[in-house]
């Protein structure tokens, strides 16, 4: 079947020309200009060498420029690679590598780190820049990926494709093993961004506020794609400032609110006298458990439903999810239309409903991605018996709502951003003088998680904790480095010689 995930831009922008497609800092464009913009990215990656197929990096912020981007590369037939803007160079050049990345699009003023990379593996560096000055050397504008016209008229010509190509690559990690590139099709995301938008009843005259991260695939898939495929607007933010962000939702008139709990805490907190927030409607939480109190003290600040989903970036995003007229509290709700869930034992066998039957999280459906970049054998595990196992622990009660209770990955949930342990133990184990390392989380009542390192010093050595944490922050993004050190004399580890991180945490 052919089909092109852009669709949802050209199809919104051929019904409504011009409603707003976004605001950003007081500027707003329509969706007939986005769909120009992005025809003419999409004429110019081509008129640049690029062939459709390729990987087109994308390592920004939450600006209008990603949007363009996005949907050029898309529309030119080719492969988008969302990247954390926090990402360190060593960590970029991996990436870049491993999806075999023909250019990467950055941002000036953060771009030391991506120039790194690039210059290492060869790749053009282009730069989205709000400044009037000369780019740095060996870079080039992004204006010079904007052709002088697009393919046609209106909008370039959206190649078709097939549906079950590969449209986005979201990177993602358990506990062992370097990243893995979620293959996530045009198909999938389609069929994810349209029935998400369904459940909260997306409307064409909604504000979306839009400060989760684009390159996150909950901001991706069920805030951008979501309020395209509805055609909806955005009120673009680069970054969550409760005072910034309330601003936003008042001056874009914004109607919809999507976040993780740690922002909807700390929105909960902040004096709304005398302002005019009266179209919010609905409020969308996601990326870790929210807890009930959180919930209550928001929805009475604002006057508005919260509705709690699960998903993962192996999955689109959107998994199960809490309808309006039908949810509870502390639950992820129940699968979304087309996607099965089910709880299983470590055979695999399904568990009843009950508290008492806490088993891995399996899941299958239109949503399910491809399987893992190059890594056939990880794909093979993941997807074993045709269901998607998680790693995460749950259980169904009787009237089909589902509960998370656990990350048996040993994920760390940070603020929303997803901490990988395996990650950040492998640049511990680097140091000279660090014999063992483990990462665990540990509760934190602002981020939700915490991440903390474990380890053992060689003899020999004498490290402090700030030692540690120096060494990690020069290493690796700022939402991953551990912000807590602990020194053991040794590692606590089963018969196997495991590290038992569960004593780790209970200690």
């Amino acid at each position: 079947m052919s089909f092109n995930l852009a669709t949802i831009l050209t199809e919104t922008a051929m019904s409504s020309p011009g409603a707003t497609a976004y605001t950003f800092m007081g500027a707003a464009a329509s969706y007939r200009d986005l769909d120009e913009q992005s025809g003419l990215l999409a004429a110019g990656l081509l008129e640049n060498g690029l062939r459709p197929g390729q990987v087109v990096g994308l390592q920004l912020p939450n600006v209008p420029q990603f949007l363009t981007a996005y949907f050029g590369a898309l529309k030119a037939g080719m492969v988008v690679l969302p990247l954390n803007p926090l990402l360190k160079a060593p960590e970029i050049e991996y990436h870049l590598a491993d999806s075999s990345a023909a250019v990467l699009i950055g941002f000036d003023g953060i771009h030391q780190e991506a120039a790194k990379a690039c210059e290492q593996l060869g790749i053009t560096l282009y730069l989205v820049s709000f400044g009037s000055g000369d780019l740095p050397e060996g870079t080039r504008p992004f204006g010079d990926l904007i052709a002088a016209a697009p393919l046609t008229q209106p909008g370039g010509d959206v190649r078709p494709g097939n549906a079950d190509d590969t449209a986005v690559l979201i990177y993602t990690s358990g506990t062992t093993g370097r990243p893995k590139g979620a293959e996530l099709t045009h198909f999938e995301l389609y069929m994810n961004c349209t029935v998400s938008g369904q459940l909260f009843g997306a409307r064409a005259d909604d504000v979306t506020l839009a400060v989760l991260p684009f390159f996150h695939v909950f901001g991706l898939s069920s805030v951008l794609n979501v309020a395209v495929r509805y055609g909806g607007g955005l009120s673009i933010v680069p970054r969550f400032e409760p005072g910034p962000v309330m601003d936003a939702l008042e001056r874009d008139r914004c109607s919809v609110i999507a976040g993780v709990p740690t922002m909807l805490q700390a929105l909960a907190q902040q004096d709304s006298a005398g302002r005019d927030l009266s179209r919010l409607r609905v409020a969308v939480s996601g990326g870790a458990s929210l807890p009930e109190d959180v919930m209550a003290r928001f929805e009475e600040k604002f006057g508005i439903r919260v509705l709690e989903g699960y998903g993962l970036s192996e999955t689109a995003s959107t998994t199960s999810f809490n309808r309006p007229d039908d949810r509870r509290a502390l639950s992820v709700g129940k699968p979304i239309w087309g996607v099965q869930m089910r709880v299983a034992d470590t055979r695999d066998q399904p568990l009843p409903p009950g508290r008492e039957n806490i088993g891995e999280i399996l899941i299958r459906g239109h949503n399910v991605m491809k399987g893992y970049l190059g890594k056939p054998e990880e794909t093979a595990a993941a997807l074993l018996g045709g269901w998607l196992h998680t790693g995460d622990l749950g259980y169904q009660d009787e009237d089909g709502f589902y509960f998370i209770v656990d990350r048996s990955k040993d994920l760390v949930i940070r603020g929303g951003y997803n901490v990988y342990p395996r990650e950040i133990e492998e640049v511990l184990f680097a140091h000279p003088g660090i014999a063992e390392a483990a990462v665990i989380g540990k509760p934190d009542d602002r981020l939700g998680e915490e991440v903390v390192a474990v380890v053992v010093v060689r003899p020999g050595f004498d490290l402090s904790a700030d030692d540690v944490i120096a060494y990690c922050r020069e290493r690796m993004a700022a939402y991953k480095y551990p912000r807590e050190v602990r020194f053991l004399p040794e590692l606590p580890k089963g018969p196997t010689g495991k590290i038992l991180k569960n004593v780790l945490r209970d200690g």
